[in-house]
């Protein structure tokens, strides 16, 4: 078998003095999947280390890709990614997966931390409490998208306008006002959630324009999908690398 010397490398940072079965089992496909996963992608731009494996935490759990996700959690710990980033990106996800397609991820986080003597529960992260979420998710959905969002959760048709109330309050309210991550990583896994689990266009053009307005420019979404297409594919990323574009468009 020829792996790279880059993609050993990686993979040893990765998962250091662990041996996959799959090398044994299935040689040919490993040596193309490393050396495209962990070399000639990982190579391709500069993004750096932690913000990669924060974006394919996110795309794994926006995926359900619950096996790889566990063995991910390891990798980004290796990587710096905290323990309270990623209970930060489980939380959040489930804004937009629903708790039932978030719940493996909250487990595996907990095995993996408790296997590694990670003292649980971490230290609270929430600045908002049940008299103030509402106002500071305004504010949250003020600094994200602009001054239009202030009244927002008022708007739509009476049948259904509790649902802009719950985005303000507890989307952006129970999630967004956390500490352990910034408003532009927080954006950018809305992005990643979205663009993996699919079906979700004009939500991820609308993401990709707040991405945009915070920080997170068209070529830094570009080099995103690029560094998780390897984990979801190629038709959703292409249909994320679509959305970008609309919302440079728009």
């Amino acid at each position: 078998m020829s792996l790279t010397n880059n993609a050993k490398k990686y993979h040893d940072k990765m998962f250091p003095g662990y041996v996959s079965d799959f090398l044994r089992t299935d040689p040919s496909f490993i040596e193309a999947f490393d050396n495209f996963a962990f070399d000639e992608v990982v190579n391709h731009d500069d993004l750096d280390d932690k913000t990669r494996f924060i974006a394919i935490l996110a795309t794994l759990i926006g995926s359900q890709s619950y096996d790889e996700y566990r063995a991910m959690v390891t990798a980004a710990l290796n990587f710096g990614v905290t323990p309270v980033e990623i209970k930060e990106i489980t939380y959040q996800a489930v804004a937009y997966l629903g708790v039932g397609r978030v719940f493996p991820c909250l487990k595996a986080n907990n095995e993996v931390f408790e296997a590694r003597g990670i003292k649980l529960p971490l230290e609270e992260q929430a600045t908002a409490d049940h008299e103030t979420r509402l106002k500071k998710g305004i504010e949250a959905q003020v600094d994200i998208f602009g001054e239009g969002m202030r009244e927002f959760y008022k708007s739509g048709d009476k049948d259904t306008r509790h649902i802009n109330l719950w985005l303000a309050d507890n989307c952006f309210g129970d999630y967004y006002t956390r500490k352990g991550l910034d408003k532009k990583q927080r954006e950018m896994i809305t992005f990643c959630f979205l663009s993996a689990q699919g079906g979700c266009e004009p939500q991820l053009i609308a993401h990709a324009k707040a991405n945009m307005r915070n920080g997170n420019d068209k070529d830094f979404l570009i080099k995103i999908v690029s560094q998780c297409l390897p984990f979801i594919g190629y038709p959703r990323s292409l249909n994320a690398l679509t959305c970008v574009r609309k919302a440079c468009d728009e």
